[in-house]
């Protein structure tokens, strides 16, 4: 059983680490190559402010005021794995703007998710709540994703493990992995609630020590463009219209679009 002053410990601790590494990335100037993660960052400790008086004066307002901030940390979150994404694919022009493309549409369909569940699900006792959950549930698949996918491919796409932009995917895909095996266990009653927090709090904490020594010791070099996946680039850059904007694939699209649409108004002639 968790004591609740280990608990408090761990939760106050929190701001200190966060602290630590806004001073870092703004003293190293790493906040103007990683803007997301900054904001994410130094928005923690606004947030740790008033959850903590809500907290300790308004204790039956702490609910709605968690799930309210819960939100906007969620498109943080949903920002920083677009800001790893393009920082991976740096040199793959073609790929950042596939990816961008792909992570402006996931974002939508996170919405529409979140907007049909409270619509259908009357049954729910807070409704908005439980729709914030499960995109935030989402969100943290995606990250627990990226670690696996960067671990898999950073040799092949010619990431190191030493840039930020990997450690900033494994401490919240150590975070997320974290939060979504301590639910499942708690859902499946196999862990009590005390447990459970203490987990979620133990890995934040070491989560946000690992953002703060890849914050310390990161050194900023310029990515080489690596045999595949520059073939998956030019191969994009391939089909674009000749008449496509140099940095876009909005245009290829279209392109796309008018060529399918073209082909069913001559099928139907």
């Amino acid at each position: 059983m968790a004591s609740p002053n280990i608990l408090f410990a761990l939760w106050v601790t929190q701001p200190i680490i966060q602290a630590a590494i806004a001073a870092v990335l703004y003293h190293r100037k790493l906040h103007k190559e990683f803007p997301a993660f900054f904001a994410y960052v130094v928005a923690q400790l606004p947030i740790f402010g008033i959850e903590f008086l809500v907290h300790l004066y308004w204790a039956s307002h702490y609910f709605n005021v968690y799930w309210s901030l819960a939100a906007l940390n969620l498109v943080l979150s949903f920002r920083i794995i677009h800001e790893i994404f393009l920082d991976v694919f740096k040199p793959y022009h073609a790929l950042r703007d596939l990816g961008t493309a792909l992570f402006k549409w996931a974002a939508i369909i996170m919405v529409l998710i979140s907007v049909a569940l409270i619509a259908i699900s009357p049954s729910w006792e807070d409704p908005l709540a439980n729709s914030i959950l499960v995109v935030q549930r989402c969100v943290q698949v995606v990250q627990c994703g990226l670690v696996v996918f960067l671990l898999a491919f950073c040799s092949n796409l010619g990431v190191s493990w030493r840039r930020l932009s990997f450690g900033i995917a494994l401490g919240f895909g150590l975070i997320s992995g974290s939060d979504l095996i301590s639910s499942a266990l708690y859902s499946g009653k196999r862990m009590q609630t005390p447990t459970a927090q203490l987990a979620i709090m133990i890995a934040y904490g070491v989560g946000m020590l690992i953002l703060l020594t890849y914050s310390l010791a990161n050194r900023r070099s310029d990515m080489v463009p690596v045999l595949v996946p520059q073939r998956w680039d030019e191969a994009l850059m391939d089909i674009q219209p000749p008449q496509a904007e140099a940095d876009s694939l909005i245009p290829m699209f279209e392109h796309m679009v008018d060529q399918a649409l073209s082909k069913t108004n001559n099928t139907h002639a």
